[in-house]
């Protein structure tokens, strides 16, 4: 694509089929941005702003008031100029330019909209469309729901072929997700992964006590369940502890709202943490310096989604069959959330 290019934006809400429950309450609707660049020529490239302020990304209203501060046109520089502080932004305006880069979005006359309706679902799934899928050897892992739930959703998702699972934890008081923990392993088949969420919602005794558990089902004959890691543990703030405790047990601890950006990315790097990252294309930044950052220090990283649209979602995938070192299924098994 040229220097120059017209730039038009629509907001967009999806409910969620059940609220999604976490460490960080309820949430019922997954709101975001769609964006069309188009060049001088009439290339078109497509990209998404899906962030999630409480993670720490930028709030929509931000991203909506830089959206209308452009006022119809942005320039190359600009896209790769978007602060630090507009995560989500740099995501969705480079990734938008990649694609019309690529050659990928098509031509402007061929979405056939005009004016304010130029962003439909069919001009959308057209875009889609037009651009190769990713490496189709990546693996997914499904998100289970908190609490109970689980028991009941794991053999659907196994049934789609999903052999990496997901679960919340810190949502419950410890005693009643231990026992639900109880049941779910000895329910899951023999040689399924299981990940625990605690988006940074367990003290350091609950902690420990997770971390111990798991430890200890290594020596059970009887199961043949791996616990791949426990993912953010602690409360952002709370690194140094997070730090001791990945040496202090066998059972991995992987950083997730700790480096949901690529400054925090960079900086617990440069604190020492050598554990397995969790990253979220969508609001850790800019795609190609993330991609400068996994190049030069090979990290372990799992790639995961923030329940974006299928704009966004080709964009992090592409991403993470790039930069993925360690066949660590990625965490975009979430279309069950939605219709």
């Amino acid at each position: 694509m040229t220097n120059d290019y017209r730039f038009e934006f629509r907001p967009y809400q999806r409910r969620f089929l059940r609220s999604l429950t976490t460490n960080h309450g309820k949430w019922d609707i997954r709101e975001g941005i769609i964006l069309r660049l188009t060049d001088e020529s009439g290339k078109v490239g497509w990209g998404e702003i899906a962030p999630i302020s409480w993670f720490g990304s930028e709030t929509l209203e931000q991203a909506l008031d830089f959206c209308c501060q452009l006022s119809g046109e942005i320039t190359e520089e600009t896209i790769f100029s978007i602060s630090d502080e507009l995560p989500a932004c740099q995501f969705g305006f480079e990734s938008a330019w990649e694609m019309g880069s690529e050659g990928g979005g098509g031509d402007e006359g061929d979405e056939g909209d005009e004016g304010d309706n130029f962003i439909t679902p069919n001009s959308c799934t057209d875009a889609i469309n037009r651009v190769s899928t990713p490496n189709s050897s990546l693996l997914y892992s499904g998100l289970l729901p908190a609490g109970k739930a689980a028991l009941n959703q794991w053999e659907t998702l196994w049934q789609k072929g999903y052999r990496t699972f997901k679960w919340k934890i810190g949502v419950d008081a410890i005693a009643d997700e231990l026992e639900i923990f109880e049941s779910l392993i000895h329910t899951l088949p023999a040689f399924t992964k299981l990940r625990l969420d605690a988006n940074g919602g367990l003290t350091y005794e609950e902690a420990n006590l997770w971390l111990w558990t798991c430890d200890n089902l290594k020596t059970n004959p009887e199961l043949a369940l791996e616990i791949e890691f426990i993912e953010q543990p602690l409360p952002v703030e709370q690194f140094q502890q997070m730090l001791k405790l990945s040496t202090s047990y066998e059972t991995a601890i992987a950083l997730d709202e700790s480096v949901a950006t690529l400054g925090q990315l960079a900086a617990c790097h440069q604190q020492g943490w050598r554990g397995i990252f969790v990253i979220k294309p969508g609001i850790v930044g800019s795609p190609s310096r993330l991609r400068k950052f996994c190049h030069q220090y090979q990290i372990d990283a799992v790639f995961s989604s923030v329940f974006e649209t299928a704009i966004a979602r080709l964009a992090a995938l592409k991403l993470a069959a790039e930069l993925s070192q360690n066949n660590r299924a990625i965490g975009f098994g979430i279309d069950h959330f939605f219709e």
